[in-house]
């Protein structure tokens, strides 16, 4: 049993459960802004989502597992701690793809399905590698978070150019690029020791500080078009995207004091995250209840 319950959590951790239901979530956001209601093709899409992204982590893993066994943050990660083997991997990684297309194609659309393994291509084949050359590679990388939202959004049948989807892509890709960046500053010296490029290399602590603080400034920012574009507007909801934005935007201004740098790394990137979270759930409540 204690077998058992060890092998589900290598699996667990192999296909990165915490992000990938985070991105299967972001699915539903753009499910629910075109079709205003909660109903089974969600599901159908969310699903086709998580396959994809969760066969995509684990080629991630696989594709990084020697680098990983240099770093004492992802040392004891399934590949190189042995959790599991790399031919189980490799099943694992096929099962989940070829799953995650099928729900796609079958239930949603041949846009959708085109969508989530440009996502996968990108991460995997362009993202990965691009990180090992340069710590910039955060920016194109980002691309990767827009992609599910917008796959929600055609699955439940709109156009995949509509401003409302480009406007929540945006927001999406805009909170890609503090959240891997404050990542790779908390764990600096761990990528350092595995030859990753750092980004103290290229800026001073009070550069990398101002220039997170103005991705954050932009996410807050952008979290306003969703509902200009939309068609479901309230004033309570557009009252409190204005207060989050504000809240983020003060949180965040620790990042421009000399103090603890580290330390205001941290709290952003738990702060960002949770901005994210509430803008999800404003925009959602009101495609649902006041559309």
């Amino acid at each position: 049993m204690e077998n058992l319950r060890s092998k589900i959590l290598a699996l667990a951790e192999l296909v990165k459960i915490k992000i990938t239901f985070f991105v299967a979530f972001s699915t539903t956001a753009g499910y629910i802004l075109y079709s205003k209601e909660l109903s089974f093709g969600i599901i159908t899409a969310s699903l086709g989502v998580f396959l994809l992204a969760c066969g995509s982590s684990a080629i991630n893993h696989f594709q990084e597992r020697k680098t990983d066994g240099l770093m004492n943050r992802t040392k004891n990660r399934p590949l190189p701690a042995g959790k599991i083997s790399e031919r189980q991997a490799l099943i694992i990684i096929c099962l989940l793809l070829v799953s995650g297309t099928i729900v796609l194609y079958v239930f949603t659309n041949l846009v959708a399905v085109l969508l989530g393994l440009t996502a996968v291509v990108w991460y995997n084949a362009i993202y990965t590698p691009l990180k090992k050359k340069t710590a910039l590679a955060v920016v194109p990388g980002a691309l990767i978070g827009a992609i599910p939202p917008m796959v929600g959004y055609v699955s439940a049948g709109g156009y995949i150019f509509n401003f409302e989807n480009i406007s929540l892509a945006l927001f999406f890709f805009i909170w890609q690029v503090p959240h891997f960046w404050l990542l790779l500053l908390l764990y600096e010296k761990d990528y350092e020791r595995a030859g990753f490029p750092v980004l103290s290399k290229s800026f001073s602590i009070e550069q990398l500080s101002r220039i997170t603080f103005t991705w954050i400034f932009a996410l807050a920012a952008s979290c306003l078009a969703i509902p200009f574009f939309g068609s479901g507007k309230n004033l309570i909801i557009e009252l409190l995207l204005v207060f989050s934005a504000c809240w983020l935007i003060i949180k965040s201004s620790r990042l421009l004091v000399k103090n603890n740098e580290k330390l205001n790394f941290r709290f952003a990137f738990k702060e960002i995250n949770t901005f994210v979270l509430i803008v999800v759930l404003l925009i959602s409540i009101n495609k649902l209840v006041f559309s």
